[in-house]
């Protein structure tokens, strides 16, 4: 299957290339954006260069799919959207993002996980969409419940980093519940 760019209103998501090696590198050598990502910074550029290759291999499996984050006005990568652990046999997969710092709290994050939603559920026909947060990470907490997904737990130390055990909130959204969200009756 061929990736699918994805468009929306100011961003571009793209397939990502060892072009966007230094751009990755640049968000996810961040403290504060890996925190609750569940990887460690990235120290080196090689490291971006091989989470890329990841990125392509998952998708070339059906696993995964990831897209790089543009804006469309200057061409500038600022993140990425995808998802993780998918399943097209089972429809489901899990919802994962980053964006850089410099441009939070600018509505762009919900603007990409608003067209990976509506591309998981209307194009790939996926009946579940899941995301694992971390307890303490209000600001996904309240992103995920703004798109309709409902908390169904907690997953006790879950993900290990920093040395130590953090545990995990599992969120989980339906196709139907995202179809009568956006077609409300």
């Amino acid at each position: 299957m061929a990736f699918k760019a994805l468009e929306t209103e100011r961003l571009r998501l793209i397939e990502i290339g060892h072009q966007h090696t230094e751009s990755l590198f640049e968000i996810l050598s961040k403290d504060e954006v890996t925190k609750y990502d569940g990887i460690e910074s990235l120290i080196l550029v090689d490291d971006a260069r091989r989470l890329i290759d990841l990125f392509k291999s998952a998708y070339l499996n059906k696993r995964g799919i990831r897209w790089g984050v543009v804006l469309k006005d200057s061409e500038k990568f600022i993140g990425t959207v995808g998802l993780n652990q998918l399943s097209l046999t089972n429809k489901r997969a899990e919802i994962g993002y980053e964006i850089h710092p410099d441009y939070w709290r600018k509505h762009f994050t919900s603007e990409a996980v608003n067209e990976v939603l509506r591309y998981s559920f209307q194009e790939l026909k996926l009946n579940r969409m899941a995301a694992l947060i971390f307890k303490d990470n209000l600001a996904s907490a309240n992103l995920l419940k703004k798109f309709g997904f409902k908390e169904e737990g907690s997953l006790r130390s879950y993900i290990f980093l920093r040395d130590q055990s953090h545990d995990a909130l599992v969120f989980s959204l339906l196709c139907e519940e995202y179809l009568q969200l956006r077609n409300p009756v």
